[in-house]
């Protein structure tokens, strides 16, 4: 086994197709297929299946594929330190829209002080992208969130991709509004009196492969009937802090951010909506000082905020 035939595995598995993946990378179809059937031959059992349509991995074949992907992100990790010194910053998170994360981010960026050299990617992303993201090493960290009645889920389908979860926070969802808003000013807030707001919604966390009938109900708790579906934090705080007859379910958010956009968040006096947010790596990752420092101010950022 060399690490020249786990990377032409990896690219047949992103490709579905032997012949696309020849293609990738550039060497002819025969050759790739010889290769595969050497593998296979070494591991002792079949990795991939083959199909009409192409290709797809064995159960085997997926446990290999993840230990395989792991392997192959750690050599790159060696080859970088052969090229960068000890001044370079390596970070990489995937988040969902949560303005208590982002809020720590910034705070961690100045607590890392002055860096010669710094590789940062920070994406916010849906769960179900950022447990595939992680699990095919292109990004070190992630951040998952879902409903807590979603928990068998989302840890299943962690531990199916060979990941490392642990609890960032579980908190209940709060209503955020403008500081203009009546809801603002009421001293309790049931969820009766939200079919009068516009309720604005992210538009792409829509959980795949749960059941429908499920999605449906829990879609129900504390549904408006007038709706916006927005795609970015900055559309939605836009909204928020101009129209003051719009709300958001939200987590809750440091004082900081309530101050710079004139919003305010409560709870709901009849409807608790409970999440978790949890940080996964691969199982095998060691985490940088870095990594460490960022998870200790995410903490701290998070023991701080008030509701």
């Amino acid at each position: 086994m060399n690490l020249t035939h786990l990377r032409y595995m990896v690219e047949v598995e992103r490709h579905g197709s032997i012949s696309k993946a020849a293609a990738a990378l550039y060497m002819g179809q025969p050759n790739l297929s010889k290769a595969i059937k050497e593998l296979e031959k070494e591991f002792g059992v079949p990795i991939f299946r083959r199909s009409a349509k192409g290709v797809v991995p064995t159960e085997k074949g997926k446990e290999f594929l993840l230990h395989a992907k792991a392997i192959l992100s750690q050599v790159e990790k060696m080859e970088q330190l052969s090229r960068e010194d000890d001044s370079s910053l390596e970070f990489s998170l995937l988040l969902p829209r949560a303005s208590y994360i982002s809020h720590a981010f910034t705070v961690f960026l100045n607590e890392i002080g002055a860096v010669e050299k710094m590789n940062i990617k920070f994406k916010e992303t849906n769960s179900m992208s950022a447990i595939d993201l992680v699990a095919d090493c292109e990004y070190n960290l992630g951040i998952i969130r879902y409903p807590v009645n979603y928990e068998a889920f989302f840890l299943s389908a962690v531990e199916e991709k060979g990941l490392k979860a642990r609890e960032v926070w579980t908190y209940d969802y709060v209503l955020l509004m403008s500081a203009k808003s009546p809801l603002a000013r009421s001293v309790e807030i049931r969820a009766s009196v939200l079919d009068n707001y516009i309720e604005i919604l992210h538009g792409d966390n829509i959980v795949p492969n749960i059941s429908e009938t499920f999605l449906k109900k829990d879609a129900q708790l504390g549904s408006s009937r007038r709706h916006i579906f927005v795609y970015e934090r900055g559309s939605q705080f836009d909204i928020l802090s101009t129209v003051p007859s719009s709300y958001m379910w939200v987590s809750p958010l440091p004082r900081e951010v309530l101050r710079r956009y004139g919003l305010v968040q409560k709870p709901c006096a009849d409807l608790v909506r409970r999440n978790r947010d949890l940080l996964i790596y691969q199982s095998n990752y060691r985490l940088s000082q870095v990594e460490k420092l960022f998870i200790d101010t995410l903490d701290e950022v998070r023991k701080s905020i008030i509701v």
